[in-house]
């Protein structure tokens, strides 16, 4: 399938609904109209499309989403993803350590050795502003955002930050205070 005829068949809203409750397991008529809320009527004109653009196919007891066809299609014109995206260091040392512990923006885990995990440290404290406080709900949502999907919490992050001098406190707001700074910018 053509990637512009996938997207030409889910760009309506219907026949997006419609595909999505085949996917969760509605199969008959009625099943996807109490899923999607649609008309009879709706649903019927939306599976006719998807079915004759080649996204649904005939199954004993309704309809089946050829999800192996989406998941093709959408893996086609996916972009590759970098085996080595570099992340400005000159030291390639610390490049490859950087690159070891954070991939695709996320902190995958902290290093055991303490020289080690500063340097990481280091990299995600350039996430906060020189000279600007923070309340800890903002600073929660920048940690959150490198911890997700890895094996180090927020917290425990912050607090790292906060005992390596790197991030300071008092009364509920932070402020950066130590790392390098690019001063190339």
């Amino acid at each position: 399938m053509d990637p512009a005829e996938l997207v030409g068949l889910l760009a309506e809203t219907g026949r997006l609904r419609v595909f999505a409750a085949l996917v969760l397991g509605a199969r008959d008529h009625a099943e996807i109209a109490e899923a999607t809320g649609l008309s009879p009527k709706a649903v019927g004109a939306a599976l006719h499309r998807l079915h004759t653009g080649g996204l649904i196919e005939d199954a004993p007891r309704g309809y089946l989403p050829r999800t192996a066809l989406f998941k093709e299609t959408a893996r086609a014109v996916a972009a590759p993803s970098p085996v080595d995206k570099p992340h400005g260091y000159a030291d390639p040392k610390v490049e490859q350590l950087i690159g070891t512990f954070v991939q695709d923006g996320r902190l995958l885990r902290l290093p055991a050795q303490q020289s080690r995990r500063r340097i990481v440290l280091e990299h995600l404290v350039t996430s906060f502003e020189p000279g600007v406080r923070y309340p800890e709900r903002e600073v929660d949502t920048v940690l959150r955002a490198w911890t997700d999907g890895g094996l180090v919490d927020h917290v425990t992050l912050r607090r790292y930050l906060v005992d390596e001098s790197l991030l300071d406190r008092d009364g509920g707001e932070y402020w950066r205070s130590g790392g390098w700074l690019d001063v190339g910018h």
